[in-house]
């Protein structure tokens, strides 16, 4: 791991799995509907809303942007932990800052190419310093399966939240459920807090 790796405060913890959390050295593959189909030549990356300069990339753009790498822990919400994964990517945080996003935004809702698949978070979430569209893991580039080929990682909150297969974000100025949390799921998803379902 290179000295300039971003440690997640997550794998600093004494006690790294979360309540009701087990250990898995796999990688369980989870969605909705299955990886759709992306042509990277049309492929675009997209982020609107209440920023100051809305963008959009196309893949070879986006490989462009300064780069960064992320030791995270991976909480799933059906109860599983993959610990010490390495994630290579665009800092959430540089998206933001070339946005130049607008004071009144306070949440993120991030779209994704799975047949209009979507999900919600608070935006200093987002914000993190580990917080990162990743494009490999461990090292390799990422599966179709995982979300390749870019997801979003976010370590602090369920792996739900960690969207595969995105093309865009929007800021927002109140919190708007995506498609796990209009089904139920909890709006923000914390795993050191149970934040599963919604109340």
């Amino acid at each position: 791991m290179d000295d300039d790796t971003i440690i997640s405060p997550d794998t600093l913890r004494e006690r790294r799995l979360p309540p009701n959390q087990a250990r898995t050295l796999k990688w369980p593959v989870l969605d909705a509907s299955g990886p759709p189909e992306i042509d990277l030549t049309k492929w675009r990356f997209e982020v609107k809303g209440l920023v100051r300069t809305p963008l959009q990339w196309n893949w070879k753009e986006f490989q462009s942007l300064p780069r960064v790498k992320v030791k995270a822990d991976f909480h799933c919400v059906t109860r599983w932990s993959r610990l010490d994964n390495e994630w290579e990517g665009v800092g959430a945080g540089e998206i933001l800052k070339r946005a130049e996003v607008d004071p009144k935004a306070t949440h993120v809702l991030v779209y994704a190419y799975d047949y209009g698949w979507t999900t919600n978070m608070p935006l200093r979430d987002f914000a993190e310093e580990d917080a990162l569209f990743a494009d490999t893991h461990d090292g390799q580039p990422l599966a179709p399966e995982h979300g390749g080929p870019l997801r979003l990682i976010v370590p602090r909150l369920y792996a739900w939240k960690s969207a595969k297969w995105v093309h865009a974000i929007e800021l927002l100025g109140e919190d708007q459920a995506g498609y796990w949390e209009e089904l139920g799921y909890h709006m923000r998803g914390d795993p050191w807090k149970e934040e599963r379902y919604r109340d």
